[in-house]
């Protein structure tokens, strides 16, 4: 297992895309991680397509500094994450750290209002591309890769090259 003693964060909020949180929370756990799933509050929350999933911390109450990574997956709740400071502070941190984030699809929108996508190459859905170049990225339309420590994936279809790439990402440390 190439992720045995790591500890990754995996963000969640109403409307995630429920294939992207619930494939690579599965994969992540797959391969030995300790995974926390972080969100707003610890509420019930549906994905786009209806399956449930429920945060076990908020961003206050998870230590930066005790994390191996963060994944934002996509779906319409990263526009909902990247209101609260807690969590875009927490993005913010793990990468300031030199650790892996991860994001997928609408993802970026996170990672922009984090304040990290600028001079980095990115993806995702077709539908932030502007985003993503109107904060400083290069646009780059791949299935995955990794850019620094920002592992980047674009659509559900790319699930997993983003994994492959996350995972390899996260071994490294």
């Amino acid at each position: 297992m190439k992720l045995e003693g790591k500890r990754v964060a995996v963000l969640l909020a109403e409307g995630f895309e429920d294939l992207e949180y619930w494939v690579t929370v599965m994969r992540l756990q797959e391969e030995g991680a300790e995974v926390v799933t972080v969100g707003p509050d610890k509420e019930p929350v549906s994905g786009k397509n209806a399956l449930e999933a429920q945060a076990d911390a908020t961003a206050d109450e998870v230590d930066a500094e005790g994390l191996d990574g963060v994944v934002v997956p996509g779906g319409w709740a990263p526009d909902k994450l990247r209101r609260y400071s807690g969590i875009t502070d927490l993005v913010k941190t793990v990468h300031g750290r030199g650790k892996t984030v991860g994001i997928i699809c609408h993802g970026g929108l996170v990672a922009i209002s984090a304040g990290i996508v600028e001079g980095s190459r990115a993806t995702g859905s077709l539908g932030i591309k502007d985003d993503l170049v109107n904060a400083g990225a290069t646009w780059v339309d791949e299935a995955a890769f990794k850019d620094g420590n920002l592992v980047w994936g674009r659509v559900v279809a790319d699930i997993p090259d983003f994994n492959r790439e996350l995972v390899a990402a996260l071994a490294e440390g």
